[in-house]
């Protein structure tokens, strides 16, 4: 697995409007929500590529399908992705983790965006993805 930097870093939200008065409101970063979305973010914080504050709901529907975490999973804190070079190498980085004993939440896939992404939850409670997006790379 060839990671060539960190794509995102987003708080999970359980209470999406005091993450946003913490973050926007307080804290005065640069966020805005996506059409139709509550997940607020930005790609211009000094220093990141990609911050966001993720919903826990919109979290379950990414990972799972459903609106509710499932009980039985540790719910996450954060999710950080790591980007690799094409959609093929998050296909083969999946294997390669569940071939190291990990299991992923999901195989590789394309999200409506553009994104290929593979994810699993780190046993430390974290949503760790291995991602290739195409503007990332562009230019």
């Amino acid at each position: 697995m060839n990671v060539l930097f960190i794509a995102s870093f987003a708080v999970i939200a359980p209470d999406p409007p005091q993450s946003r008065r913490l973050y926007v409101d307080v804290l005065g970063l640069p966020l805005a929500a996506g059409e139709g979305s509550e997940y607020w973010h930005s790609e211009k914080i000094s220093g990141s590529k990609h911050f966001g504050v993720w919903p826990l709901r919109e979290t379950a529907e990414a990972c799972f399908g459903t609106e509710e975490w499932p009980k039985d999973r540790t719910v996450p804190q954060a999710s950080v992705e790591f980007e690799v070079e094409d959609a093929d190498a998050v296909t083969a980085a999946g294997q390669e983790l569940e071939q190291a004993g990990f299991e992923l939440v999901h195989p590789a896939r394309k999200e409506p965006w553009g994104q290929t992404v593979a994810r699993l939850l780190s046993s430390e409670g974290l949503i760790v993805g291995i991602s290739y997006a195409p503007a990332l790379h562009a230019g």
